[in-house]
């Protein structure tokens, strides 16, 4: 059964960023619990959460373990935060070919029952951002923010 993808991702021919937006079925609150309570990270990317911390040049440690053991890891700096609102912060993929990108995260009230998250990604050149979109880029993203709403109303 082929699922409607409900998050978008906006891709301009020719530029080094993307834009990818998504409508929760869930309060702002709780959509943002989703990214700042490490155990709620853990959940809906299935990875260890290493270090969290939610605070303006705090940073952030993600491990995952693929099913021959191998460990892949990702980091970054959280370079501003406010609550129930925007994170920026850095994202690199650790022993990948990719540099870090740049993240403006912001997380829209529509409602009292529903909320927007607005994702401005920013890479290094062109070529890596299309590299990007060749990988399950669209589909894993959709998978995420799919189980992002459905582990947080078991949670609510």
């Amino acid at each position: 059964m082929n699922k409607e993808l409900k998050t978008q991702v906006h891709a301009v021919d020719g530029e080094q960023q993307l834009t990818i937006t998504r409508s929760f079925d869930l309060p702002v609150a709780l959509l943002f619990k989703a990214y700042v309570i490490p155990e709620m990270v853990e959940q809906w990317m299935g990875t260890k959460v290493v270090k969290l911390e939610n605070k303006q040049h705090g940073s952030y440690q993600f491990e995952t373990t693929d099913p021959k053991g191998n460990k892949f890891g990702f980091h970054g700096t959280i370079h501003s935060f406010q609550d129930n609102q925007r994170i920026t912060r850095t994202f690199e993929m650790a022993n990948a070919p990719f540099p870090p990108q740049l993240e403006f995260l912001e997380f829209e009230s529509v409602g009292n029952e529903s909320s927007k998250l607005t994702m401005h990604v920013i890479y290094r050149s062109v070529a890596v951002r299309d590299q990007i979109l060749q990988l399950p880029f669209v589909q894993g993203i959709n998978m995420a923010h799919n189980r992002i709403e459905e582990i947080m109303k078991k949670n609510s």
